[in-house]
């Protein structure tokens, strides 16, 4: 009897010891992974943070330092000479107010009617949406470049040519059908009653629409109006083929003309300070509506 209760005791005392180390080995767990996580958090910030850095260094640098051979003695020799020479010049001030007024435009028009279009296939069911739909979605696949040839003969027919408007009907329409794609998903996530409880409410279409839906949808309208800005802010093909007159040239094609001395040699420094003040707007853009975009595009991944 003793040594069975001995051995009971011995048994209990085991099994209350066994909670603490199972709780150690899950701690240990816990530390490991996290410091795993950490450990891919900053080698991903080094990894995109590195090429901006580096590209902000060389912005300050003049142009002799930068094709030079690399010396401690001239490699932190910084310098604002850059931005007051990129500043003087007014064909540049100009290109970056075209930029502004194209790519505004493009994300404002994308907006606009790809959330129209994603409420249409989303909200609606008729004859062949699916086949439309996939034919939207088909055209993501063909680049604009391997039909650049006639967009420009169907600009050149409606005068559009030489125009930042033709530019911004372009850029829209290269634009639409990643657009459409997450506006469409976004109204698919969007519970059917609500709206059907509007409508009980006597609500009609447009104030179901705009009260109602528009706030649910509003990430992947960000995500949409903030792609199609970044594309047209820095595309450069279609506005070197589609413009000709140096007072509509867009930053990108300004940024190409950088260029002085004999033989077409570039200025390193004015091109690198200019591509910083291109990444400007861009990086205040995304950094304003981030959490936009991550749900955004969360919300194209479902399927509707």
């Amino acid at each position: 009897m003793a040594t069975t209760t001995a051995t009971t005791g011995r048994g209990a005392d085991e099994v209350r010891d066994a909670p603490p180390r199972a709780s150690a080995a899950g701690h240990a767990e816990s530390r490991t992974k996290v410091a795993l996580y950490v450990s891919a958090g900053v080698l991903a910030v080094v990894v995109f943070l590195a090429p901006l850095l580096w590209a902000l260094l060389r912005a300050f640098q003049p142009d002799a330092v930068i094709t030079s051979a690399p010396s401690w003695s001239s490699f932190f020799d910084l310098k604002t000479s850059n931005f007051t020479r990129l500043g003087g010049g007014q064909g540049l001030l100009r290109a970056t107010a075209n930029s502004l007024v194209v790519s505004l435009s493009t994300a404002a028009l994308t907006a606009v009617v790809a959330t129209a279009a994603g409420y249409g296939f989303g909200r609606f069911r008729f004859r062949f949406s699916g086949v439309a739909f996939g034919a939207v979605l088909l055209t993501m696949m063909v680049p604009f470049q391997a039909i650049l040839t006639p967009l420009f003969l169907q600009l050149n027919a409606m005068r559009l040519t030489d125009s930042l408007l033709g530019l911004v009907l372009f850029y829209t329409t290269v634009n639409l059908p990643f657009g459409i794609f997450v506006m469409r998903n976004s109204f698919a996530t969007v519970p059917a009653d609500l709206e059907d409880a509007a409508f009980v409410d006597g609500a009609g279409t447009s104030r179901t629409f705009f009260s109602v839906l528009r706030p649910l949808v509003a990430p992947g309208i960000a995500t949409t109006a903030l792609y199609a800005f970044l594309v047209s802010w820095t595309e450069f093909l279609g506005a070197l083929t589609f413009l000709t007159r140096q007072e509509l040239y867009t930053l990108p094609v300004a940024l190409l003309n950088l260029q002085q001395g004999a033989y077409g040699q570039v200025d390193y420094g004015l091109l690198a300070a200019g591509a910083v003040v291109a990444m400007i707007p861009c990086v205040v853009l995304y950094v304003a509506l981030q959490r936009f975009y991550v749900a955004g595009l969360a919300s194209g991944a479902v399927k509707g």
